[in-house]
């Protein structure tokens, strides 16, 4: 019998971090343990598919053409550990505690693949007849922008060609409180770099004759959001598609209270945009943030110097129907109209990718008799069943850029099944899991695909 507890664990003990040139062992064997997982506990057909960066898993269950196809999402690449000594457990060791597992990738995104892993191995030993083909496509590069995803996507267009995508790569809200995710928001991101001097000046002798990059820097910043909080570049809202009534209503429908969320984060208060209230500002509206910022003497003490040069992150989040590209064009125009004098500025664009949106038929109108419908009615219903409560139809705030190659390549619209909590330290030392939601979920997982089998 399936045991999915130790899969995780299993899983785990590979540190498959794809940012990190030394990971390479790592990487390999996460793609080992996948790789005997599909074949010999499941009996899939599986390929391992090379590409300039981490190889890509594919495990197929094939059968009639006639049955429908399910094509699951997920990736068993991971972010670094670090900082290390801030963790209460060996971030690549596995730990079960109570109801939670610790360990970096449990949450993201190892435990909530496998939650589809198992839902699948459970309902196979149940009914080996199953009439319904299922397709996994694992990567080892969401961390570091799915760079080559999308061309081994075309390259296996035929195979990979189904009626809808599952998928459990974002967060829910609690342990009794499911929601499936409708849209995600797009990103485009870039590294702004101003050059004065040729090297660091004194600034008793040369200060007030040339311009300090770091002044210039925090000026050029300074004009990307107005007094309000807006982003202030031409053209950056123009496209931006309004959440409808009935969105607004189920983000009214979890009666959350914004001096609850302030205290969690920690912040003496909390500002949103004109547009949004505090958590609507969340995933409805499109942001801009510096993500890091650097110029001059950082050591103990002073310095006293003109730094040479300065340089700033910029990511911005994007909702529908804003296009990533035309994001960085705008936004790189802006700088080079804005730039200061006296200082040179170089722009490195970084990964993007579009924000995604997905209405579930019965918010849609459109036609519920299809397997995408029949998904989406089965795991309305089975979340019931499972929490206590009807789901949450909620736009998140994160990106999963891949989508939108997803949706354009392959044609295929995903149901988002919410498996890591916002509490689960994701990107953050002692990541966890919480194994009840799991269960849970892949009980409502499981529920999806014999619906979508059986065509009821």
């Amino acid at each position: 019998m399936f045991d999915p507890i130790k899969a995780i664990i299993d899983f785990t003990a590979h540190a498959s971090v794809s940012a990190d040139p030394e990971a390479k062992g790592g990487i390999n064997g996460a793609v080992g343990f996948l790789k005997d997982l599909f074949e010999k506990e499941m009996g899939l057909d599986v390929k391992v598919v090379e590409t300039p960066g981490h190889p890509v898993v594919i495990a197929k269950r094939g059968g009639d053409p006639a049955w429908p196809h399910v094509v699951v999402y997920g990736h068993y690449d991971v972010q670094p550990a670090d900082p290390l000594e801030e963790w209460h457990t060996p971030p690549f060791e596995a730990l079960v505690k109570g109801d939670e597992m610790f360990g970096r990738g449990v949450a993201d995104d190892k435990g909530p693949v496998m939650v589809h892993i198992a839902a699948l191995a459970r309902l196979l030993e149940r009914r080996s007849d199953l009439p319904l083909r299922v397709t996994f496509i694992v990567e080892g590069e969401e961390e570091i922008g799915s760079v080559n995803l999308a061309a081994v996507m075309r390259a296996h267009k035929a195979e990979l060609s189904g009626d809808f995508l599952l998928m459990s790569d974002t967060t829910g809200l609690g342990r009794d409180d499911e929601s499936i995710t409708t849209g995600l928001r797009g990103i485009s991101a870039l590294e702004v770099r101003l050059q004065g001097p040729r090297q660091d000046l004194h600034s008793g002798f040369h200060g007030g004759a040339v311009m300090n990059p770091v002044r210039a820097l925090v000026a050029l910043c300074a004009s990307l959001h107005d007094a309000d909080g807006r982003v202030n570049i031409p053209g950056f809202y123009d496209d931006v598609v309004a959440p409808q009534d009935w969105e607004r209503e189920e983000m009214d429908r979890l009666g959350r209270d914004p001096e609850d969320y302030r205290k969690l984060l920690g912040v003496p208060e909390l500002c949103p945009p004109p547009d949004f209230d505090v958590f609507e500002s969340r995933c409805f509206g499109p942001t801009l943030e510096f993500n890091g910022i650097s110029g001059g003497y950082q050591g103990h003490g002073s310095k006293t110097i003109i730094p040479a040069k300065a340089s700033a992150k910029i990511s911005c989040r994007l909702v529908p129907n804003q296009d990533s590209f035309r994001i960085l064009d705008l936004l790189e125009k802006t700088l080079r109209e804005r730039c200061p004098k006296g200082v040179t500025m170089e722009i490195e664009r970084h990964h993007g990718g579009d924000p995604y949106l997905v209405l579930p038929p019965h918010k849609s109108g459109e036609d519920a008799d299809t397997a995408k419908g029949r998904a989406f009615k089965a795991a309305d219903e089975a979340i019931r069943e499972q929490f206590g409560s009807a789901p949450h139809y909620l736009r998140e705030g994160g990106s999963v850029p891949i989508l939108s190659d997803i949706r354009r390549i392959l044609g295929l619209d995903a149901l988002m099944l919410s498996v890591a909590l916002q509490d689960c330290n994701m990107h953050s030392p002692n990541e966890k899991l919480d194994l009840i939601v799991f269960e849970r979920c892949s009980k409502v997982s499981e529920r999806i695909l014999e619906a979508v089998a059986d065509g009821v």
